[in-house]
């Protein structure tokens, strides 16, 4: 019950439909996705985090955006393959990070910056870019930005992160949102 209260009160806030809801049956494709950030890769983190272990791409679709409740993709650019739950005619994503005045020191740095969103074909694997964007750390938490194309529906997007706020370790992606309307099904004559 509290999870359905939070994705509704989420689409009210956004004021859009959230085609990325994990509820709704939106997953990653594992074998398109890049590797997640494990800080046991390196002595200190295996000394300081023996009982931590990374959260998993799906977390991006999770409404928790507290502190350290990210996807950590390995390295300042990377990418998640979304599978959504129906095709879809895509007209906006949302990017939500941190606020920097609740991240720990340095953190914000994880932040993707330069961002390009395309959807891909579920038969051929041809990708069609939807547009490019830069999520900006000194704006909102919550950045809605508008992509072309529309025209064609999609069931699968490709997000890749282009670069970050300087961290080189690892970039956090947050949440991730796809907004659009569902499309007619096909004419199965």
């Amino acid at each position: 019950m509290n999870q359905a209260v939070l994705e509704l009160a989420s689409e009210i806030y956004i004021g859009r439909s959230d085609w990325t809801l994990k509820s709704s049956g939106a997953t990653t494709d594992m074998r398109r996705t890049l590797k997640t950030y494990d800080s046991k890769d390196n002595w200190v983190g295996r000394v300081i985090g023996f009982l931590c272990t990374p959260n998993p791409p799906d977390t991006i679709f999770q409404l928790d955006v507290s502190p350290g409740n990210c996807w950590p993709l390995q390295g300042d650019r990377g990418q998640v393959v979304i599978l959504l739950p129906a095709r879809v005619h895509l007209t906006a994503v949302s990017m939500q990070h941190i606020y920097k005045e609740v991240a720990s020191p340095g953190t914000v740095t994880s932040a993707p910056q330069d961002i390009a969103v395309f959807g891909v074909n579920a038969d051929t694997e041809e990708e069609t870019l939807l547009g490019t964007f830069v999520y900006n750390v000194a704006k909102e938490a919550i950045q809605t930005f508008p992509l072309k194309n529309t025209h064609r529906a999609f069931s699968r997007i490709k997000l890749t992160v282009e670069s970050n706020w300087g961290n080189t370790a690892y970039t956090c992606i947050y949440r991730v949102q796809v907004h659009g309307k569902m499309a007619k099904p096909e004419n199965l004559n």
